[in-house]
């Protein structure tokens, strides 16, 4: 699921229309709507973050020249990473920085995160939905002089 996919359904879902009652018994089943959600999303954290770990792993030992013909060939990788350079210890950093496969993981695992954020702060909605309506209710009394 992606970003926008959970923005529009928020914004769907969100909407507290002239029936307060139905509001109100919509609230559990939005809550586990979005609890289910965010639990497939928190795992596929998770799994990001474990492919990451592999990656850099496999990253290390081939800038480090460490990796076999074979593991390279099999990933599709060049034999020389740094295109011949000698590369000091304290400047790997900028080639894992920069390569593109780092990047995109990094990137997929700061989506993943801020899916999660958002998540969570919709069930922190729904957790007071109830106030929301509770507050509806008293403008109502408030506007009918009751």
């Amino acid at each position: 699921m992606n970003l926008e996919k959970i923005h529009e359904m928020w914004a769907e879902d969100s909407k507290i229309n002239g029936d307060l009652d139905d509001a109100s018994r919509r609230t559990p089943i939005l809550h586990s709507k979005y609890l289910d959600i965010l639990s497939r999303e928190r795992m596929k954290l998770v799994k990001f973050e474990m492919d990451q770990k592999t990656l850099l792993k496999d990253k290390w030992l081939w800038y480090n020249g460490k990796m076999t013909k074979e593991r390279m060939d099999q990933l599709g990788w060049d034999y020389d990473p740094v295109d011949g350079l000698k590369i000091l210890k304290g400047e790997m950093d900028y080639y894992y920085d920069s390569d593109p496969e780092i990047q995109e993981s990094e990137l997929k695992i700061k989506l993943q995160k801020e899916k999660i954020d958002i998540l969570k702060e919709i069930i922190d909605n729904l957790k007071w939905r109830h106030q929301t309506i509770r507050n509806i209710i008293e403008h109502k009394k408030f506007e009918a002089g009751i």
